[in-house]
């Protein structure tokens, strides 16, 4: 896929994107604490990284069917360029620096509806599914290393500076997107509509569509199931920590999934023919809770990581495909507002999730929660499943 021009070209600066932002992550943490001492007020400014695409994903999103997709994405990065360059200027208040944190989380929202909505228009075919997985695939290599690599950075060189390379990232996905993908029209160009949507009805026209469509709202549920097994990489340090393992362990622990994500993309994607996996990926939500459940048992550091990687490994084939099958489900006027609905939405869930797995971990222990999360997961996704084999069937019944 990596042969096809303008997705190269998309890959790249999703790559730049990914490794700013935790460059960024991490060097706002640092910055935040060196200057308040305070925990609480680090980890707002932490949230705030991701709350914000919500909002984002719902109010914005209708930006990539109401203008051209890929101007949209260079708009968004030259935009947030420029706000984290004013973040990067040494003596920034702290409430100042929240606002521009926050507006700059809020401009992911229309940037990744514009991207995902214009993956399909890239890769025709069995290729969108293979460069859905290359993308996966790549991007859980790269906040694994941006991680790693962002702490040893900031911790080399000033946060400020860490905070400038990340706008220099943005700048240059900004490039990569303008000079190696294609001008299309908008997507409500191509629809021949009579007139734009006002912005207020269009903010809302994917939702409806989702709404409307049962196979829509099954997958849509499906790709959120992410909100139950998040958990082991939310409670990663008191898991650790009840292992009596230290730092080592948390990295360790929070490395697992990724892991395992990156071995199910490439045995999925390489060996399970593209139809097999549709009919698949509702059973396979089911299965991903399941490794979680054995947690209950209190297992050491090493048949943790390997439970957490099986679960990893079970979840990315189902994300992936269910990603693609939503996309390609939905009316190109309205797939930019769909694509945000998804995508925003599932930040979100993982937020409310990670939540609720630190409330039951207080109450529980780490162990128990992760395992009841896994169990609470596998039992919704059955429903979802049933769901899916329905949708598909009906689709059958309908094409005859």
């Amino acid at each position: 896929m990596l042969g096809v021009r303008e997705f190269r070209a998309m890959w790249t600066a999703e790559l730049l994107s990914i490794a700013g932002d935790q460059l960024a992550r991490v060097a706002l943490s640092v910055l935040v604490f060196q200057r308040t001492a305070s925990a609480f007020l680090t980890g707002l400014t932490y949230a705030l990284t991701f709350v914000p695409a919500l909002v984002g994903g719902i109010l914005l999103s209708s930006l990539g069917d109401r203008y051209p997709r890929r101007d949209v994405m260079v708009v968004a990065d030259l935009v947030r360029a420029v706000l984290v360059g004013f973040m990067a200027v040494p003596g920034v208040p702290l409430w100042p620096l929240c606002t521009l944190v926050a507006v700059v989380t809020l401009l992911n929202g229309p940037f990744k509806a514009a991207q995902h909505a214009l993956l399909p228009d890239v890769l025709s075919g069995s290729k969108y599914t293979v460069g859905m997985a290359i993308r996966n695939i790549t991007n859980q290599l790269a906040q694994l290393l941006g991680f790693a690599g962002g702490g040893a950075l900031v911790s080399a060189i000033n946060p400020s500076v860490g905070l400038a390379l990340n706008a220099a990232t943005f700048l240059l996905s900004a490039v990569v997107l303008r000079r190696g993908v294609g001008h299309r029209p908008a997507a409500i160009q191509r629809a021949a509509s009579s007139g734009r949507m006002p912005f207020l009805a269009s903010t809302t026209a994917g939702a409806r569509v989702v709404w409307r469509d049962p196979a829509l709202r099954v997958l849509l549920a499906l790709c959120w199931l992410a909100g139950f097994y998040i958990t082991p990489e939310a409670l990663a340090a008191p898991y650790a920590d009840s292992l009596e393992t230290g730092a080592l362990g948390v990295g360790l622990i929070m490395a697992s999934d990724p892991l395992g994500s990156v071995i199910g993309g490439i045995v999925f994607g390489r060996w399970v023919p593209e139809h097999q996996q549709v009919r698949v990926i509702g059973v396979l939500g089911i299965l991903a809770g399941v490794p979680l459940v054995f947690c209950a048992l209190q297992p050491g550091l090493v048949t943790s990581m390997a439970l957490f990687a099986i679960a990893g490994a079970l979840a990315t084939p189902y994300t992936i495909q269910g990603t693609a099958s939503y996309t390609r489900k939905l009316p190109d006027a309205q797939r930019a507002q769909g694509s945000g609905l998804l995508s925003s939405g599932l930040i979100t869930i993982q937020g409310l999730g990670a939540l609720a797995a630190g409330v039951f971990a207080d109450l529980v222990g780490p162990a128990h929660a992760i395992a009841l999360a896994g169990l609470t997961g596998a039992i919704v996704a059955v429903p979802i499943a049933v769901g899916w084999r329905r949708a598909k069937r009906s689709a059958i019944e309908e094409s005859r």
